[in-house]
Parts: structure tokens; C-alpha cells; sequence
């Protein structure tokens, strides 16, 4: 029997919703750090790393703790209005993001894009986990896991088309993020009947009473707390691919060899995604990792379907690791996309694995509740991805940070008010190289692909903890 033909309609409905909310998300998302940073000149706003750090980690922190009140008002009052709710925040915030430019304006908008995707994240893993079994749980998430990645290649695809208005991203955004509003009909709760109420005259007040009731009872669960953590220090290192990736090849990674060849090959990818002859943009290169995913998603999960989740994952978290390490190591575009490679088959064998885990562990009645307690590590990765991303970053590899201290180290005279870009090509003019010439002059001097080793210590401490942790739950379970 073909395993695809095992998956209800609900199934497929959930995870159409899914592509277009990604698709949305990371058409922004992967553009934001350099969007928060880069320089005025072209549209950015030269936020320091640190303020974009803060930023990113506390706002999507916030978005991923926010799931465990979300999940259980979803469960309670029905995912499909709750959805509604998610679509609108997510449209009127995408429309009103461009247009703050305060660091404090930025935040708040951000802030406020994080709810909307908050009340979105733990209803279509629930749905997903209602609507597999036991037997197709695994290819079931892998799908999910893998159209979450043609929405994440994609977005940022379409949106690098429009970089130079920077406001064009997020309104590209907003309208693909509307195009869920017309398929929400069409989308049937699992579990439930079309005119069934999950606590009609109930208030909000009592409602929360008893989601945090429901925390009290799942905090008790001390095995669960520590596999949450575990998790946590997974996607302090994950979240590098967004956070820092593009901004670090944005700043040192030569791409002037994948320049070469699509410019001789295929020119349409030159003539879209190239800002200047001889670059490419950072987007572009990091992207790469979803598209690995959409290639090898479904073969990797079918040939894991039988492996234990926690086993899947412990390897995923070793290779992912070592893959997000070896991308700090070169300025070679050709060896990042390698790394990039490594990195996607860990993600693809430990990632998915994740929810699946606690999807299998969750009370049917209480899935979307429990696939919200699966963001708390998200959560507390993120804001650990923000200080690495953010404090540690500039302090050891940021390229606007070591030019400043390089151009004060030899004396020079800098002009006021330069932009970033104008500031470090009067730095090379002063001392007489290329700006090319000045990059490989800083990156010997100052050594900023040292971040591989904070990379590979978090990630490699997440697969050894949880190595202990399946020995011992193993054990027990004897």
C-alpha cells in the first residue's frame, strides 16, 4: 500500500496551512539579521550585534514560550478559530514591521508578529500528531518536517528578488500569510466534530486556571523537565543558521566562486541574487540547507522509521553540531555549502524526532498542550542563540566591531556619520588594499571563525547529555 494514501485530508490540510505560514516566516525571517545590521546604505538598519541579538533571541524566545498558553486555549476553545486569530496578528504585523525604525519600535512590532505565530505553532503539530499512528508517525512528521523546508527554501527565495525595498519583504509576506485565511475552511479539527464546543460559557479566566494547573502536574515530571533541557542546548546552536550564519557570510565567506558558475551556467541566479559582480547574497548561501532538506527528507526519515526517537536524535544533535561548527571554519563558499550539507542530515535525523517524542508521550486529549511544552527548550534555546548571536559574536567575530578596533589600533582619522560599508571601504583606502584585500588581512589577524568552538561545545554537550539521558531512561524502563 502507498504509505502516503494512510494520511487523512486533515493531514494535508494542516501541513498546506504549514508551507504558506513558513513561507511567509523565513521570506522575512532569514533576511532579518542582516535587515537588523547591515549597513544604512542598503535599506539596514545598523543595529549593533548585541541590540540584534537581544532582539532576535528574546522576541523569538518569546515566540516559542508563548505555545504552552497558546496550545492549551487552542485545545480548549478550538484550533480553528484560534488559527483565524493567528492569520490576522500575522498579516497587520508583517504590514506594520517596515515601518519602525527605532530599535524600541522594532522590538515591539516584533513582539507583537511573535503572538501571531505563537497561537499558530502548536495547533498543526498537534494536528499532525492526531492524525498519524504509531505506524506512520515518523514518515508523518518527516513530511511535516520536509514542508516546513519547501516553505523556509522558498520564502527567502522570493523575498531576495525584492531586497533592495526592504519593505516589499514584509508585505510579500503578509500576503502570503493571507492566503491561509482562504484555505481555513477547508480545514477539519481532528478529534473533534465541526459543531462541538470545547467549553462553551467557560471564561478565560478559568481557562488559564486550569492550563496552569496542568503546568503544576508537568512539572512534577522531572524526567520530562530534563529531556526539555537537553533539548535546549540543540537549538542554542541551531538557531545560529538564522541568527548569525548570514550575517558571518555576509562579512567574511568569499563567494566568488559560486558567483563564477551560476553567472556562466545558469544566469538567472546571478541577475537575481547577486547585490554587486563577484558576491552573492548571504540568504542565498544559508538557504541551501532547506533545499538539502527537501531533497533528502522523506529518504532520511524512512530510513530512521524504525530507529528509536531518542537514539535519532542523539546522533542528529552530533552531526548537526559538527556540521553548524564547520561553517564558521573557512572563507570558502564551497566548503560552508559542505558544512551546510552536514548540517541538514543531523537536523533531519534529530529535529523531527523531537515532536515525535513528545507527540507519542502527549494524552490524546491534551496534544496540542503537550506539543506546547515542546517549545520550552525552543524558548530557551532561542534566548541563548541571542547571546551567542549577540554579545559572543561581536566580541570575537563581528566585522564592523574588528575594523573599528583595527582602524583605531593603526591611528587613523575616520570621517563622521560613514555607514558602515563606507567605513570599512575608507579603512581600506587608508591603508592601501582592496576591500577584499583588508577582509583576508582581518580574518588572519583577528581570527573570527574561533565561534566554531562555542558552536561545537554547546551542540556536542546537548548529544552527550542525551546519550546519559537514553542510558538511564532505558534502564529504568527494564
Amino acid at each position: 500500500m502507498n504509505p502516503f494514501s494512510k494520511f487523512p485530508r486533515t493531514f494535508w490540510i494542516g501541513n498546506t496551512l504549514e508551507l504558506f505560514e513558513r513561507w511567509a516566516w523565513y521570506g522575512f525571517f532569514m533576511l532579518f539579521a542582516n535587515y537588523l545590521t547591515g549597513s544604512s546604505d542598503l535599506g539596514g538598519l545598523e543595529f549593533s550585534q548585541s541590540q540584534k541579538g537581544l532582539l532576535m533571541g528574546v522576541g523569538t524566545g518569546i515566540l516559542y514560550f508563548l505555545p504552552v498558553l497558546t496550545g492549551a486555549i487552542a485545545d480548549r476553545y478550538g484550533y480553528k478559530r484560534m488559527l483565524f486569530l493567528s492569520f490576522l496578528i500575522y498579516a497587520s504585523a508583517f504590514l506594520l514591521l517596515p515601518l519602525f525604525s527605532s530599535y524600541t519600535g522594532v522590538f515591539l512590532m516584533y513582539l507583537y508578529l511573535a503572538v501571531g505565530a505563537a497561537l499558530f505553532k502548536p495547533i498543526i503539530q498537534a494536528t499532525v500528531a492526531k492524525t498519524t499512528t504509531a505506524d506512520t508517525s515518523s514518515i508523518g512528521f518527516g513530511i511535516f518536517y520536509m514542508i516546513v523546508n519547501v516553505g523556509a527554501f522558498f520564502g527567502p527565495m522570493v523575498t531576495l528578488l525584492f531586497k533592495s525595498s526592504s519593505h516589499l519583504i514584509f508585505y510579500i509576506s503578509a500576503g502570503i500569510i493571507s492566503l491561509n485565511l482562504l484555505l481555513l475552511p477547508f480545514y477539519k479539527e481532528p478529534g473533534r466534530s465541526e459543531n462541538e464546543s470545547s467549553g462553551p460559557g467557560v471564561s478565560l479566566l478559568h481557562a488559564f486556571g486550569e492550563i496552569f494547573r496542568t503546568m503544576g502536574a508537568i512539572l512534577k515530571d522531572a524526567k520530562f523537565l530534563v529531556f526539555l533541557l537537553i533539548v535546549a542546548g540543540f537549538w542554542a546552536m541551531y538557531h545560529q543558521l538564522f541568527f548569525t550564519l548570514p550575517v558571518f557570510v555576509s562579512q567574511w565567506v568569499d563567494t566568488s566562486v559560486l558567483y563564477d558558475f551560476f553567472h556562466l551556467h545558469i544566469p538567472f541566479i546571478t541577475a537575481n541574487y547577486s547585490p554587486e559582480p563577484g558576491v552573492m547574497e548571504a540568504e542565498f548561501v544559508t538557504n541551501m540547507d532547506a533545499f538539502y532538506i527537501i531533497l533528502f527528507q522523506v529518504l532520511v526519515s524512512g530510513l530512521i522509521m524504525k530507529m528509536r526517537p531518542l537514539r535519532s536524535m542523539m546522533s542528529g544533535f552530533l552531526v548537526c553540531s559538527i556540521g553548524m561548527a564547520l561553517t564558521f571554519v573557512s572563507q570558502n563558499v564551497l566548503f560552508t555549502l559542505a558544512a551546510l550539507l552536514v548540517f541538514a542530515f543531523g537536523e533531519m535525523a534529530g529535529s523531527p524526532k523531537i515532536s515525535e517524542y513528545i507527540g507519542r508521550i502527549a494524552p490524546s486529549d491534551k496534544k496540542a498542550l503537550y506539543m506546547g511544552y515542546s517549545f520550552i527548550p525552543v524558548f530557551i534555546g532561542n534566548l541563548l542563540a541571542g547571546l551567542i548571536s549577540g554579545n559572543v559574536y561581536q566580541s570575537m567575530s563581528d566585522k564592523v566591531a574588528i575594523t573599528r578596533d583595527f582602524a583605531a589600533s593603526r591611528g587613523l582619522s575616520m570621517p563622521e556619520g560613514l555607514s558602515t560599508n563606507a567605513f570599512f571601504e575608507e579603512v581600506a583606502r587608508q591603508v592601501n588594499l582592496s576591500p577584499r584585500e583588508l577582509t583576508r588581512l582581518l580574518w588572519e589577524t583577528y581570527e573570527p571563525s574561533r565561534l566554531w568552538m562555542v558552536l561545537l561545545a554547546i551542540g556536542g554537550i546537548a548529544a552527550c547529555s542525551l546519550f546519559i539521558y537514553d542510558r538511564v531512561i532505558s534502564k529504568a524502563e527494564r
